[in-house]
């Protein structure tokens, strides 16, 4: 994209969940120190790895880690064993942790201004949480799709396209000739979203739109987005009006 001016006028709007719009730092971490315990406790208590000691440092390193295999391998320290094992522990610790997660700031109001546009969300979370999350701060209707993380196989999650795929299959009922955007705030959606495109097929568009407020620093990634901004709201101008590359 270069500084051609252009509008954009996606078919729909797709989201990631964690760190995009909602900040479920602190409930992966209580999370993540159950599963520790379980499965490697000699990762607990005074060996609790950096990245989990804070939200700051938990952010910085899931941005840092391309999927949830290297946060584990290379931030917390487990073993490939001790990984296969937590693999299946995530769904049923996120369903029974209590641990609140809020919106980023000027992720409903955004969200409402887009309720007109087809909406899903495509995430490694639960559906049920992520569900919960959206009714509470009333903007669960905005979304016609939400593919959790037991909504697909362990080997089709991010960056794997399927749960895009999936998500516009019960958005519109087929997946042909689309102009999608897809929001997100780690590699693993830039990725995502680039394998999306290849399996739409040239006759669709995908655009990756990186959301940097939980701590993203895409000029690192080895992959880079479409579009950057630094707050949810910056959404309204990038939909209706902006300089695009093309």
């Amino acid at each position: 994209m270069n500084g051609e001016k252009t509008r954009i006028s996606p078919d729909a709007i797709l989201w990631d969940f964690d760190g995009t719009l909602a900040n479920s730092a602190a409930k992966n971490i209580a999370i993540t120190k159950l599963i520790l315990a379980r499965v490697a406790p000699h990762l607990t208590g005074d060996n609790l790895p950096r990245a989990l000691a804070s939200e700051a440092e938990y952010h910085v390193a899931n941005h840092a880690a391309e999927n949830w295999r290297d946060l584990y391998r290379e931030f917390f320290g487990l073993s490939e064993d001790e990984i296969e094992n937590a693999a299946p522990l995530w769904e049923p610790y996120q369903l029974s942790d209590r641990t609140g997660v809020p919106l980023f700031k000027g992720v409903a109001e955004t969200i409402r201004r887009f309720s007109h546009y087809p909406m899903g969300i495509c995430s490694a979370n639960a559906t049920r949480n992520i569900r919960q999350v959206l009714q509470e701060n009333g903007i669960d209707s905005a979304f016609r799709s939400v593919i959790g993380y037991e909504g697909l196989p362990h080997h089709h999650q991010k960056p794997a396209p399927d749960g895009g795929l999936k998500c516009l299959g019960e958005i519109f009922g087929n997946t042909h000739d689309r102009t999608i955007v897809y929001v997100g705030d780690h590699i693993a959606d830039v990725l995502f979203t680039r394998n999306l495109g290849k399996r739409l097929g040239p006759t669709s568009t995908v655009i990756s739109v990186v959301l940097t407020h939980s701590g993203a620093q895409p000029q690192r990634w080895r992959a880079q987005p479409d579009l950057v901004i630094d707050d949810p709201v910056a959404m309204v101008d990038l939909i209706h009006a902006r300089d695009c590359a093309s």
